[in-house]
């Protein structure tokens, strides 16, 4: 999938050919607090096993990316959602939160989860809402 519509001079695509991932590693190990320190043999692990999206300026260049862990089927988590400092406040966000919606909906996945601390203004607007249950929903994280 390709796409230019979401916002003036940016083009999104879902071809993993084009993703810089030394840029999408840089991003992700030194300034997203949730993967710091990622090493980049897991950033090409988690590339390689994902459904990911990039977001192109007009020059070609990486300024956003997302990725998604799904089955196709029933489930879909939206991670990794990372917009680059100097590319913020131009709606890149939203664009690949709706873009990631679109592109699932063929697929009538039950549910498509994602966390964030601090954007959920950004997810909302592509009609993501607070767990409605969230006492059914249960982790187990390596740092237990």
């Amino acid at each position: 999938m390709v796409t230019s519509g979401g916002t003036k001079g940016y083009e999104l695509s879902t071809d993993p050919d084009r993703l810089d991932v030394e840029r999408v590693h840089r991003w992700l190990s030194t300034d997203a607090f949730w993967a710091l320190g990622r090493s980049r043999k897991t950033v090409e692990d988690a590339v390689r096993g994902s459904l990911n999206f990039g977001i192109y300026d007009a020059d070609g260049t990486q300024a956003a990316y997302a990725r998604v862990v799904t089955d196709r089927a029933t489930f879909a988590w939206l991670c990794d959602v990372y917009v680059a400092p100097d590319h913020r406040g131009r709606g890149l966000g939203t664009w690949l939160a709706t873009a990631v919606r679109d592109h699932l909906a063929p697929y009538r996945l039950k549910r498509i989860l994602l966390t964030t601390l601090d954007a959920h203004a950004v997810y909302a607007k592509a009609g993501f809402i607070a767990v409605p249950d969230p006492e059914t929903f249960m982790t187990l994280s390596a740092e237990q």
